[in-house]
C-alpha cells in the first residue's frame, strides 16, 4: 500500500510538474521568438533538465541515497525549485499587465495553447492527405491570395511581432527579478545567523535570576546541502552568545543519524553553564528521533522527550513533536504532555520546549510560564510567510496565548531550497527578567 500510494505520489508529483515547466517554456520560449526558432529546442531541453533535477531534489534528499547523491542532486535541483517558483509566481501575476499592453496595441487575442496544438495537428493531417492523394487541389492563383490576403497579412505579422516584443519584455523582467531574488535568498540561507537578542519578562521568575540568558536555536535542518562548514560557524556563534543555557527547540538535522554523524560532530563544543538540551521536531519524527536523542547525548547535549529537569531557576520540560500524532507514526512516541509538566510544583515557573508553536493548544491548566518554539522558519520564503502562519498560528517572535508567552525562533537554517526571503535566520539570545 505505501508502495503504491508512492508511485501515485510520484506520477502525480511529475505531470504537475512537467505541467507548469509547460509554461515557462511557453512564456519565455515560444512567446518570444519566431517560428522555427533554434531557442524553442534548447529552452524545452534546458527546462527539461532542470525539471529532471528538481524532481530527484524533491524525492532524494533526504532519503535513502548516499549522502553525495543527494548533494550532487540537491543543489542545483533545490536552487533551481527556488528559482521556478519566484518565476512562475511573476508570469502567472504578469498575466494581467501583458493582456493590457497587447489589447492597447491593438494586438488580437491569441488561442490558448490546446486550440493551437488542435489546430497543428489538423494541419498536420492535411498535409499527409495531400501528400497520399492521386489529384491534389490546384493551388489558387498567387495573384488572387496575395492581392486579398496582403492586408490581412501585414496585420497578422505586426500582431506578432508586438507579441514578441511584450513577451520579452515580460520574461526578461521576471527572469532577472527571479534570479536576484534567489541570488539574495541564497546568501541570507547560508551566511552565519545572526545573535538576535530578545527580553522576555516572567512573572514568577525569583529576582535571583533576573538577566538569565538563554540560546534558543532551531531548525538548523544539518544535511547533505548543510554539512559541517556550517555546523562549525554555528556553534561558534552560539558560544559568542555566552548563554546560561542553550535549547534546541528540534529540527537539528533532516538526514539519519548515520548519514550525517559527522556533520554534527563539532556540536560537543557546545558550552553553556547549565547545559544543552533540545527536544525532536517533524524532522527527526521523519527519520527516527531516538537515534537522534542517543547521538545528541554523545555530543553531551541532553535529550528531553516527554519530560523535565529541576534548575536552579525554574523547571525546564520538552515533548515530542506532534507531527507524530498528525500523521500517524505508529513507529515513533508523540508528545505526552503530562508526562512532561504534570506533577510538578505549581510554584516554580516552568519554561516549555516544543517544536511547534500551536503545542500551546494543548498546555492549558499546567502553568506555562514560557513555550520556546520553531518550526515555522518565519515563512522562509516570502509569500509562504502566509500559510505558515495559518497551518502554525504563530509565526515568529513573541506572543501571549492566555497565561503562556511563547517566542517562535525563525531558526538557523533551511529547510528545501535553502533560500531566506524576508525572513532571516537567527539565533535568540533571550534575557529573562522577573517581575512584571
Amino acid at each position: 500500500m505505501a508502495f503504491a500510494w508512492f508511485v501515485v505520489r510520484l506520477l502525480a508529483v511529475t505531470v504537475g510538474f512537467a505541467v507548469l515547466h509547460g509554461y515557462l517554456w511557453w512564456r519565455l520560449c515560444r512567446d518570444t521568438t519566431k517560428p522555427g526558432s533554434v531557442w524553442r529546442p534548447i529552452g524545452a531541453i534546458v527546462l527539461g533538465v532542470l525539471a529532471v533535477f528538481g524532481l530527484l531534489a524533491r524525492f532524494l534528499t533526504p532519503s535513502d541515497a548516499p549522502i553525495s547523491v543527494q548533494a550532487a542532486v540537491g543543489y542545483p535541483g533545490l536552487i533551481w525549485f527556488g528559482v521556478f517558483l519566484y518565476l512562475f509566481g511573476l508570469l502567472v501575476v504578469t498575466e494581467a499587465l501583458r493582456w493590457f499592453l497587447l489589447r492597447r496595441k491593438g494586438v488580437p487575442p491569441e488561442p490558448p495553447p490546446w486550440a493551437i496544438l488542435r489546430d497543428w495537428l489538423r494541419q498536420r493531417r492535411e498535409r499527409r492527405r495531400e501528400q497520399t492523394s492521386e489529384h491534389p487541389e490546384p493551388a489558387e492563383s498567387a495573384t488572387a491570395t496575395g492581392a486579398s490576403a496582403a492586408p490581412s497579412s501585414t496585420s497578422h505579422v505586426t500582431g506578432h511581432t508586438r507579441r514578441r516584443v511584450v513577451s520579452r519584455a515580460i520574461g526578461l523582467g521576471a527572469s532577472a527579478l527571479a534570479v536576484a531574488t534567489v541570488g539574495h535568498g541564497l546568501y541570507e540561507g547560508y551566511r552565519t545567523p545572526p545573535l538576535k537578542p530578545v527580553t522576555v519578562r516572567l512573572e514568577r521568575l525569583d529576582r535571583r535570576f533576573d538577566g538569565y540568558r538563554i540560546a534558543v536555536v532551531g531548525d538548523t535542518h544539518f544535511s547533505a546541502i548543510r554539512g559541517r562548514e556550517y555546523c562549525e560557524r554555528v556553534v561558534e556563534q552560539i558560544n559568542r552568545a555566552q548563554a546560561d543555557l542553550i535549547a534546541f527547540v528540534g529540527d537539528l538535522a533532516s538526514n539519519e543519524v548515520d548519514q550525517v554523524r559527522d556533520a554534527v560532530d563539532p556540536l560537543a563544543r557546545l558550552e553553556a553553564r547549565d547545559g544543552t538540551f533540545f527536544v525532536a521536531g517533524n524532522a527527526e519524527h521523519y527519520v527516527g528521533a531516538d537515534e537522534w536523542y542517543d547521538r545528541v547525548a554523545e555530543l553531551g547535549m541532553r535529550g528531553l522527550p516527554n519530560t523535565r529537569v529541576e534548575l536552579p531557576g525554574f523547571d525546564l520540560a520538552g515533548v515530542n513533536d506532534l507531527i507524530v500524532v498528525q500523521r500517524g507514526f505508529e513507529s515513533e512516541t508523540g508528545p505526552d504532555f503530562e508526562a512532561a509538566l504534570g506533577d510538578r510544583d505549581p510554584a516554580r515557573p516552568v519554561v516549555f520546549m516544543a517544536h511547534q508553536p500551536n503545542a500551546v493548544d494543548y498546555i492549558g491548566g499546567y502553568g506555562v510560564d514560557l513555550q520556546l518554539s520553531g518550526h515555522t522558519h518565519g515563512g522562509q520564503m516570502w509569500p509562504v510567510h502566509y500559510a505558515s502562519l495559518i497551518r502554525s498560528g504563530q509565526l515568529t517572535g513573541l506572543e501571549r496565548h492566555g497565561d503562556t508567552q511563547v517566542f517562535v525562533t525563525n531558526g538557523a537554517g533551511t529547510n528545501g531550497p535553502p533560500i531566506r526571503v524576508g525572513a532571516d535566520a537567527d539565533i535568540t539570545v533571550m534575557t529573562l527578567r522577573a517581575g512584571n
